[in-house]
């Protein structure tokens, strides 16, 4: 591409979306300067009207220029991150982003671009409008910006709570462990084998791998090298499966001695070999820890002394022929088991990465394991930022004119449960400035992370067929893989090995993530290709860049942008709308619960009650006569009333009403009611004169002695009836307060009732009213009641 070119295109991708916010500007009216500003002010209102009605309001905070120009478009308003801080940068975000100096200086050139901006700009005016709204879709550089525990549950977040089991290289690093439980994968046939340096047991498995790796690199020195005989051969040739690409040949020092190995070693190594296929067929269970068969420290110390001297230094294996077989059938043997063998090369190296960082810091590679405790040792205690994670590295990786790349791939989970996923069809390739080379384990070299590539100028001596911005897209990359005859690679090995490697890696972290509903997030994994094409699943990073920083990103990241926009807002409303370049990748099927028989359930038994406490029986209730001047007055109003009770002459019933006013009242006692012919019966109306006085019907009562009322309970004398356990005394709760009259005797007082009405009573357990000669739920037939004191009376029906 030429620069104008390139030029051109990013000018016209870049300036897009500010020229889709002209027209939606322009859209309303033909030019602001020609209408009065009233009319602005007046059609700004109407569009905020209609979003605030629509719940289309969002608030994005961080430099997404795109997301604010395609929401805008559709007719949503923004409102403004008021309350947070106003530079961008300072937040510290998980990604592979261009760094915050660069992330600052677009911040600056933006908010240079607002202040040009005329102030009577109608985003501007929407803005203010919507100052006190709710914002529907909240789009930030990073979680922790918004407290998503306080979101409605109808508002739109692009990010997900607890994510680090996948985002993280130590989350992933344990995590993918357990993939056999959710799906009949291995992970280690997508996944370089890792371990976390921080874990004493951990740490002792990563020495037993590195060497079992060295004594598997010393088997594949002898084929290798099965035609050389007993001088110190040169350096192979690496050359990718294309055979178009290779690594520097290791310089030779003609003057050093050449140190010839024993074929011991060789015996050694294949002894190591074959116990760790014994180990994984379980052949040492029944083997004592005692029997020997493993190598002491000291056998290890020097078996990994004279692997060095084989590989780094000048020394060789007279005729490795003689062990050429032994050593070709184990390999057959343990490529069968580990799908690993092809990538760990001869070198062992090792690649060593901080836990928790972000963007290539402090990423190194080393080949000698003393080197690699040392580094995890002399650190500080194990903190988060400062845990060690150390993954195999991909020795032989695919290369494209000499030079190593690797590949970011977008993906949207917009659902944990059921978990949902969308796969971009678009990706692109990231190129090092520097050639190939095993022998120079600097991170230029190593690492095709952006973020650090940008710090360093392309190397001379790299293909000038290379782009100068160093990335491809994908569909550039098919290209050229049709040119050389395997333009089948991509869709039949790579792109559907990304797939699987993307969603066995959700099922296995969607029960650790916080499912939020009416959340969604686009994530960027990056991938290694081998030399057989096969990729390699490397991390996996939430709110990856976004940063126009070449015209390839300038293309699709705002690609990328806008499609995410149409799947988690236009698909709301219309499930057949345009995706962009998403496809649906999984989506987990619905689980069906099993059909519930209500009828199979039977519960059998009887209830148990508590038994209620028997009160003694009442034999008999006497009034004193109460003339007009010895009135009772109640000074309290509690929410009874006196009624009568028909039956026997010179019985007096009681049952609970609620004074309106809290008022003396003053109560006459009249004589006795006749009685009736049945056992539903209708009593006198009580009617209230002016003053809060109340008149009953007359009922003859007899004077006792005055001391006797204030000294106990008044008792009420009631005629048997016909049957003589009609009548049974219950306990009442007490909550009515005390009250005294005037007498100083306890008395329940009465309230003003209203318009005549029958004499009702209540059952103690449905606590409500029934009419007389009625019936509840509990089969009691009910003609009336008496409250005395803390008894309640009442009559059961046979």
């Amino acid at each position: 591409m030429e620069p104008g070119e390139g030029r051109s295109l990013w000018s016209s991708l870049v300036e897009g979306p500010h020229r889709e916010e002209k027209k939606l500007k322009r859209g309303p009216t033909q030019e602001w300067s020609s209408s009065p500003k009233l009319d602005r002010y007046k059609l700004a209102r109407q569009l905020t009207e209609k979003a605030i009605k629509e719940k289309k309001i969002f608030s994005i905070y961080g430099h997404y220029p795109v997301i604010r120009a395609v929401l805008r478009k559709k007719g949503w308003v923004e409102k403004k991150f008021h309350f947070l801080p106003k530079c961008v940068p300072s937040v510290s975000v998980e990604d592979e982003g261009e760094g915050a100096a660069e992330r600052k200086y677009t911040d600056i050139k933006e908010n240079r671009e607002v202040a040009l901006e005329k102030i009577e700009d109608i985003h501007d005016v929407m803005s203010r409008l919507v100052k006190n709204e709710i914002p529907y879709l909240l789009w930030t550089i990073k979680r922790d910006v918004i407290d998503y525990h306080s979101l409605n549950c109808d508002q739109m977040l692009n990010h997900y709570g607890k994510t680090a089991s996948f985002t993280t290289k130590i989350g992933l690093c344990v995590n993918l462990r357990s993939l056999p439980w959710y799906v009949q994968a291995n992970p280690d046939s997508f996944f370089p084998r890792c371990y976390g340096l921080c874990n004493q047991s951990e740490k002792q498995e990563f020495l037993d791998d590195f060497r079992r790796t060295v004594a598997s690199s010393i088997l594949k020195w002898v084929v290798s090298h099965q035609n050389w005989g007993g001088s110190k051969p040169k350096n192979r040739k690496e050359e990718d499966c294309d055979s178009e690409t290779s690594s520097k040949k290791a310089p030779e020092d003609a003057e050093s001695k050449l140190t010839g190995l024993s074929g011991q070693l060789v015996d050694i190594a294949c002894k190591v070999c074959q116990t760790y296929l014994g180990q994984l067929e379980h052949e040492d269970i029944d083997i004592s820890e005692n029997a020997g068969t493993e190598l002491t420290e000291d056998e290890w110390k020097d078996l990994t002394q004279q692997y060095y001297s084989l590989i780094h230094g000048n020394a060789f294996i007279s005729n490795p022929r003689n062990h050429l077989s032994q050593c070709q059938a184990l390999l057959n043997k343990i490529s069968s088991v580990n799908p690993q063998t092809e990538i760990d090369g001869l070198r062992n190296i090792w690649i060593i990465k901080p836990a928790a960082k972000s963007r290539g810091r402090d990423i190194v590679c080393m080949n000698r394991v003393e080197e690699i405790l040392e580094l995890v040792t002399t650190s500080h205690p194990p903190t988060k930022d400062n845990k060690w994670v150390v993954q195999k590295y991909i020795e032989t990786p695919l290369l494209i004119y000499d030079t190593k790349f690797d590949i970011r791939q977008w993906f949207l989970v917009t659902d944990w449960n059921p978990l949902t996923i969308w796969f971009y069809k678009e990706s692109y390739l990231r190129f090092s400035t520097q050639r190939f080379s095993l022998d120079n384990l600097d991170s230029a070299i190593h690492l095709c992370n952006n973020s650090i590539q940008k710090r360093f100028k392309n190397d001379k001596e790299r293909s000038p067929l290379l782009p100068c911005h160093n990335m491809w897209t994908s569909t550039r990359f098919q290209e050229y893989l049709q040119k050389r005859g395997r333009g089948a690679m991509w869709s039949s090995v790579i792109y559907p090995a990304m797939k699987r490697a993307i969603t066995n890696t959700m099922r296995v972290a969607q029960d650790r993530v916080e499912a939020r509903k009416n959340s969604f997030e686009l994530y960027g994994a990056d991938f290694v290709l081998g030399r057989d094409f096969k990729p390699w699943l490397i991390e996996i990073n939430s709110s990856p860049t976004m940063h126009p920083s070449t015209p390839v990103t300038a293309q699709l990241c705002a690609q990328v942008q806008e499609d995410t926009i149409k799947v988690v807002v236009d698909r709301k409303l219309d499930r057949d709308c345009d995706i962009g370049n998403f496809e649906l990748l999984w989506r987990q099927p619905a689980v069906e619960l099993p059909a519930f028989h209500g009828s199979d359930l039977l519960v059998e038994g009887v209830s148990v009650r508590r038994a209620k406490k028997q009160m003694p029986f009442i034999s008999s209730f006497h009034f004193s006569s109460l003339s007009d001047s010895q009135s009772q007055r109640v000074t309290q109003s509690p929410s009874v009333t006196p009624d009568q009770v028909p039956g026997t002459p010179g019985t007096t019933v009681q049952t609970d009403l609620k004074l309106k006013e809290e008022k003396i009242l003053s109560c006459t006692f009249p004589g006795s009611l006749p009685r009736p012919a049945t056992r539903g019966f209708k009593v006198k109306p009580v009617h209230m004169e002016s003053g809060g006085k109340i008149e009953l019907p007359t009922c003859h009562c007899q004077l006792l002695d005055n001391k006797a009322l204030n000294t106990g309970l008044i008792q009420a004398e009631l005629t048997r009836h016909r049957d003589p356990h009609l009548f049974s005394v219950h306990p009442l709760t007490p909550v009515l307060p005390s009250v005294k009259t005037t007498e100083g005797a306890p008395f329940l007082p009465p309230r003003p009732s209203g318009p005549p009405r029958d004499l009702q009573a209540s059952c103690p357990e449905c606590r409500g009213l029934l009419p007389p000669a009625q019936s509840c739920k509990h089969r009691r037939s009910f003609c009336a009641s008496v409250l005395h004191g803390s008894s309640f009376v009442q009559m059961d029906s046979p």
